[in-house]
């Protein structure tokens, strides 16, 4: 037998310790209810660990007789799973590139990363929606990086679905009723309620967030019944489910658009179902151009396989049976907190489209008639009410590249800001809102320089590159102290919300929203608390609602 003395048994057991230390935190394995995961160890900017777990399956593969289909849970699984790399994204049309991402139908998938494991932590817990308007994106770390959210303490989840047809085709059958990429969300969020508490986090403190489309998704969540105890607070940047973009129209006969367009023209539901069940998925990338009506080629933005308002059906659980605007004058949502907001100059992304189609719109101003309200005029109205859009902005002048000013303002309003100042304007007497409008322009506005106009303020999208760390941002992150610092108070503001359900912090309190005082933060390098946000224009467009005969939050102005 060996013979140690008392201080080498000492420094044995502190080596023996350091050695199982140094091995769970360079492959930390958690057990969550359906098995156990193994994740990796990362860097946080400051030179800190931190947990990453990748590529964890929420969901069961919808391919074959699943495609279209509401999600199935994962099944439990014996062993140790690798957590270590991002799971495939959804087959899309990249609307950067422009070209198809082939990915993978099987691509219900998340991530989660961590500072602690420690489930005394009681972490609070983001949970991001990507946007891309419900066809392009994922939730993977090349755009959507912890590390800026890290710099405060919060747990952050992102997430996978399945997008355009794939997730969103509807056929008003208990097959296919509709809505299985939001269904897919909330299966993520059911995941997340059930095993965010083996990273560290607190399943009674968990907040969803998202952006464009997915900021439509957070508000459609918070008027879901499915939805209903999944999440706590929510934040809404650059998008509601008010807006025509996110909500389908006639999603039926699109369905059989998109097969007479892929090669089957059939009017049987079942038909249809079964051959576009066994095309490839990746021709299924890219339908929303292969449907859309001569109208839609100029109205609106090409976003039409989206959310819709199901038929009810027997056995089937339904996403969404009535619409948005019903649900929020009937006060029948989700009553959580609410941080919300636009960026200054949403309409500078889209600008360059709308300058593509200008002869037209010149020529018909009545495409600049938003679709719910043209549903509700005759065709006398539409041209009158296209004329006086026209006028508002644009004077005697047509819409052109000296005009691009008025073209931005235009698509903003017309897209984003009204909208979401009407969602407000109904849901703040249910819940807390903090409203902001977003107006950085620095060298983190990314989309914006891409574009090309010399436009001030912040495009959409903009304000991404402000709160997640990517290959895209990190140089002029990194070389600024201005932008770190900028970083930090934004990150803090969204942070605190996340724990708190107010997001005032460093000394700077966010009022709440009331319609009377119209109160937001002003989000630019001065930080200021203002009233009633681009005034002139909302009061347009409520007019304009009003004598379509829509619902407004006021009868003067908002």
């Amino acid at each position: 037998m060996l013979m140690f003395k008392k201080g080498q048994i000492c420094l044995a057991r502190f080596n023996l310790m350091r050695f199982f230390s140094n091995e769970s935190m360079a492959s930390p394995i958690v057990a969550v209810k359906q098995g156990k995961l193994k994740g990796s160890v990362k860097t946080l900017l400051d030179g800190k660990p931190y947990y990453s777990f990748k590529g964890i399956r929420y969901g069961q593969p919808p391919v074959g007789k699943l495609r279209f289909k509401a999600p199935l849970p994962v099944k439990p699984w014996d062993g140790i799973l690798e957590a270590i790399e991002h799971g495939s994204v959804c087959p899309q049309l990249d609307l950067l590139a422009g070209d198809l991402k082939e990915g993978n139908e099987d691509c219900l998938f998340l991530n989660v990363y961590t500072k602690s494991l420690e489930p005394s932590s009681k972490t609070p817990a983001l949970v991001y929606i990507h946007g891309g308007g419900y066809m392009s994106g994922s939730g993977n770390c090349d755009t959507y990086g912890p590390e800026f959210l890290f710099l405060h303490n919060v747990i952050l989840v992102t997430i996978n679905f399945r997008l355009e047809a794939l997730g969103f085709l509807c056929l008003d059958t208990p097959e296919v009723p509709g809505n299985a990429g939001m269904k897919d969300q909330v299966l993520a969020l059911r995941w997340v309620k059930e095993n965010i508490d083996k990273f560290g986090g607190d399943p009674e403190n968990i907040t969803i967030m998202g952006e464009s489309a997915g900021a439509a998704s957070v508000t459609f969540h918070m008027l879901s019944d499915m939805s209903k105890g999944l999440f706590h607070k929510a934040i809404a940047q650059s998008g509601v489910a008010l807006v025509d973009w996110s909500l389908g129209h006639r999603s039926v006969e699109r369905a059989f658009r998109l097969g007479k367009a892929l090669g089957k023209e059939t009017k049987n539901a079942d038909e249809l179902l079964e051959f576009l069940q066994k095309i490839p998925a990746i021709d299924l990338a890219g339908a929303t151009r292969k449907t859309r009506t001569p109208d839609e080629c100029f109205r609106g933005l090409s976003i039409f396989f989206t959310p819709v308002v199901e038929k009810r059906l027997d056995g089937v659980e339904h996403f969404l049976t009535e619409e948005p605007i019903n649900l929020l004058l009937e006060g029948k949502v989700s009553k959580v907190p609410l941080l919300i907001g636009y960026n200054s100059r949403e309409g500078i992304l889209i600008a360059p489209d709308t300058l593509k189609k200008n002869k037209v719109i010149n020529e018909t101003p009545s495409f600049l008639v938003p679709r719910q309200a043209k549903l509700k005029i005759s065709e006398e109205k539409l041209k009158e009410f296209g004329d006086r859009i026209k006028s508002f902005y644009v004077g005697k002048k047509d819409f052109e590249i000296k005009t691009a000013d008025a073209i931005s303002n235009l698509q903003t309003d017309l897209h984003f800001s009204y909208e979401i100042q009407r969602f407000i304007n109904f849901y703040h007497k249910y819940a807390p809102v903090y409203f902001y409008k977003f107006d950085y322009d620095t060298d983190l506005n990314i989309p914006k320089s891409l574009v090309g106009l010399d436009l001030t303020g912040a495009s959409h999208a903009d304000d991404l590159f402000y709160f997640f760390y990517n290959m895209i941002n990190k140089d002029y992150y990194h070389n600024q102290e201005k932008l770190q610092k900028i970083v930090y108070q934004l990150t803090k503001f969204w942070t605190e919300f996340a724990r708190t359900g107010n997001p005032s912090a460093e000394g700077i309190n966010w009022p709440l929203y009331t319609p009377s005082g119209g109160e937001y933060m002003l989000l630019n390098e001065q930080l200021s608390v203002e009233s009633h946000a681009d005034k002139e224009r909302m009061d347009f467009w409520n007019k304009l609602y009003r004598d379509a005969g829509l619902p407004i939050a006021l009868k003067s102005s908002i």
